[in-house]
């Protein structure tokens, strides 16, 4: 049987080894010591330099596993602070909305239940709150920001979330006053339309009547839908025509979809 060259060294390094404890053990001459110390001297520097690499390894190997044990450890320590971070926002984020709706009055009006928006689909312009059936919602609720802009109504109701029609939905169709009259004038009524893609038309106005880029348009009670007076967005674009009996005007609309965080629902009004 043919033995390999580590096999081999192995044998030689296991010689050297017995020979150096044999000279160690017995009464040698000075000399013979000397001498095989001489010769076996870079083998011995070899040897205990591959020890020292291989003690060295293995403490590198331990460092390492310590190194990303305590990385591990801050990693978990970064995502808790990170969340923690993250909930302070959201409550002074809340606390901001809650002050706003309180500045201006909006819980005198109306009974509220506060939402947030968990998912918005812009293709159908419709979003997702996390409140339900569970929490006294009904379809066909009345949904405003703080600033009491009108968002659109709740469509479907589940459980645990609803999803909200926005004003700007394609089967979006309610009544509408345009201004604020000064005492003794009559008000400017229409209808609003949603587009889809968040583009609203005001609808039905008479051709006689003077409306103009700037415009509030605001909820009408004549529909029933909404309460009165919601804010419902701007008059961008008026569109007239002589042969046609009513003018029409493009919305835009008060609330800005991106910043959507916190909502209202409106469980009663009169």
């Amino acid at each position: 049987m043919k033995l390999s060259p580590k096999f081999k060294i192995g044998i030689i390094i296991v010689l050297l080894i017995v020979l150096f404890t044999i000279l160690n053990l017995t009464p040698a001459k000075k000399e013979i010591k000397n001498f095989f110390y001489l010769i076996s001297s870079p083998i011995q520097k070899a040897l205990w330099r591959a020890g020292d690499n291989i003690s060295d390894f293995f403490e590198m190997v331990k460092e390492i596993k310590n190194l990303k044990k305590e990385n591990e450890e801050l990693k978990f320590k970064i995502v808790g602070f990170s969340a923690e971070n993250t909930k302070l926002k959201e409550l002074k984020r809340e606390n901001e909305v809650l002050r706003e709706a309180l500045d201006i009055g909006l819980e005198k009006e109306f009974k509220l239940l506060l939402a947030e928006v968990i998912g918005k689909d812009i293709f159908q312009d419709t979003i997702l709150i996390d409140l339900g059936s569970r929490d006294g919602i009904s379809k066909d609720f009345p949904v405003i920001n703080q600033q009491k802009a009108l968002v659109g109504k709740i469509g479907e109701v589940y459980q645990d979330y609803s999803r909200v029609i926005l004003i700007s939905n394609k089967e979006s169709t309610f009544d509408a006053k345009v201004g604020f009259p000064a005492e003794g004038e009559a008000s400017i009524y229409g209808v609003v339309k949603g587009k889809g893609n968040l583009r609203l038309f005001l609808d039905l106005v008479p051709r006689e009547k003077e409306i103009k880029e700037g415009d509030l348009v605001s909820t009408s009670p004549l529909g029933g839908i909404f309460p009165k007076g919601l804010l419902i967005g701007e008059i961008v674009k008026v569109l007239k025509s002589d042969v046609m009996a009513w003018q029409q005007a493009e919305i835009s609309p008060a609330f800005n979809l991106n910043e959507l965080e916190i909502l209202f629902v409106i469980t009663n009004f009169k």
